[in-house]
């Protein structure tokens, strides 16, 4: 019936909603694995963002020195923030895609390509890679979710 909402049994049900919520927990624990990365960096290159950090490595001027920033760790800082940028949107667009009635193994395409363009890209960050290794798999995925918006776009909303 029009207007009606679909139940939670009917979303659990839907092979497209368990691929996307699949992909989903994937690149979201990637991301997460990112915040741990960027503590091991932090730890292991004893640079830390703010002063009450830095208590446990001693007092006063001494433990200032551990107050600075680091190449390795603003590396993994900048690849976490571009998981972000980019695992955010796949998010909501890719809800609305996976709600919007694709094909299944079209859907499977879409959310295969943008979680290995996501980890190929960390990997492309944190090694790393020589270009354009880095910039060809962030530019697949973004590319991945404007090709799932425009699948919404075009079949599911009243333009």
């Amino acid at each position: 019936r029009s207007g009606e909402m679909a139940k939670l049994t009917q979303l659990i049900d839907n092979e497209v909603f368990r691929a996307y919520a699949t992909y989903t927990t994937v690149v979201l624990l990637k991301m997460m694995l990112m915040s741990l990365l960027t503590a091991y960096f932090r730890f292991s290159r004893k640079a830390f963002a703010n002063p009450e950090d830095t208590t446990f490595l001693g007092k006063g001027d001494n433990a200032k020195k551990y107050q600075r920033t680091d190449g390795d760790v603003e590396r993994v800082r900048r690849g976490h923030l571009n998981d972000l940028e980019n695992i955010v949107p796949f998010l909501g667009i890719g809800l609305l895609y996976a709600l919007s009635g694709p094909d299944l193994s079209t859907a499977l395409l879409h959310f295969r390509i943008f979680a290995g363009a996501r980890i190929l890209h960390t990997f492309a960050y944190m090694i790393p890679l020589p270009q354009p290794s880095r910039g060809l798999s962030w530019g697949v995925g973004y590319l991945v979710t404007i090709s799932m918006a425009y699948k919404v776009l075009r079949t599911s909303l009243y333009l």
